[in-house]
C-alpha cells in the first residue's frame, strides 16, 4: 500500500522508517556513489529530512519500505534554492503551488510497478492539496523511468550528458497525465485516491479529483 507520513510520523513506523532510510544508503551511497552521509545505523539521512518533510512511501506486505520519495514546499528551505540554485541561474523557486520532490527511492529489489505508483501518489498529493506543480532535480537514470512511467517533465535547464547528466524538471498532473501514471502503475484512479483519503480524509482535498 502507500503511505503518506510527515518526518515526525515515521517513529510509529519503525520498520518502515528503518529501511528506507537503510534503502536510501544502498541506492544513493552504494549504488550511485553520490557524497552522502551514511550513519552507524546504516542511514541515509541530511538535514532536510529534518524539515519535517511529507513522505510518500510504498510498503509491501511485510510492512517493508519498497520505495520512497520526499515532498517540500518551495516556500521554505528546500534543495533546489540551497544546493542546486545554479540551474536556476543563481535565481530561486518559490511558490505556494510548487512543491520540491527529491530521494527517489527504490528498494534493491522493488517490484516492477513501484516507480510509476510512487509517481502516481505524488501526482495524488498535488491533487488533495491544490499544488499545481512539482520540481525535481533528476540524472539520466530517472529521465528514462520518466518517460517510461508517461511522467515526462517540462525541462526547465539541464547540464552535461551521460552519466554526468543533470536535470532541473518542472511536472503538472492533468486528468489525462493521471490516468496514464495509472495505466503504468496498474493502480485504478480510485484506488490510488483511496490511499490519499486514508491519509488525510475525503474533506481536506482542496482540489476534487477529475
Amino acid at each position: 500500500m502507500l503511505r503518506y507520513l510527515y518526518g515526525d510520523q515515521l517513529s510509529d513506523h519503525p520498520l518502515l522508517r528503518d529501511t528506507m532510510f537503510r534503502d536510501r544508503a544502498a541506492q544513493f551511497k552504494t549504488r550511485l556513489k553520490w557524497q552522502v552521509d551514511v550513519d552507524e545505523n546504516g542511514f541515509e539521512r541530511h538535514e532536510y529530512d529534518a524539515l519535517n518533510p511529507l513522505y510518500v512511501i510504498l510498503e509491501n506486505n511485510l510492512g517493508r519500505h519498497e520505495g520512497s520519495l520526499r515532498l517540500l514546499p518551495t516556500t521554505g528551505r528546500c534543495m533546489i534554492n540551497e544546493k542546486f540554485r545554479f540551474l536556476l541561474g543563481g535565481s530561486s523557486l518559490s511558490s505556494p503551488l510548487i512543491w520540491e520532490s527529491t530521494r527517489f527511492c527504490l528498494a534493491p529489489k522493488a517490484f516492477k510497478h513501484s516507480a510509476s505508483k510512487l509517481m502516481l501518489a505524488a501526482g495524488e498529493v498535488m491533487l488533495g492539496f491544490g499544488v499545481e506543480q512539482s520540481v525535481a532535480v533528476f540524472d539520466h537514470t530517472m529521465r528514462r523511468i520518466y518517460r517510461r512511467i508517461g511522467a515526462t517533465p517540462e525541462i526547465l535547464a539541464e547540464q552535461g550528458s551521460g552519466k554526468t547528466y543533470i536535470g532541473l524538471g518542472l511536472w503538472s498532473f492533468s486528468p489525462l497525465q493521471r490516468q496514464a501514471v495509472a495505466r503504468s502503475a496498474k493502480v485504478l484512479p480510485e484506488h490510488s485516491s483511496h490511499w490519499f483519503d486514508l491519509a488525510f480524509g475525503v474533506s481536506n482535498r482542496v482540489v476534487p479529483v477529475p
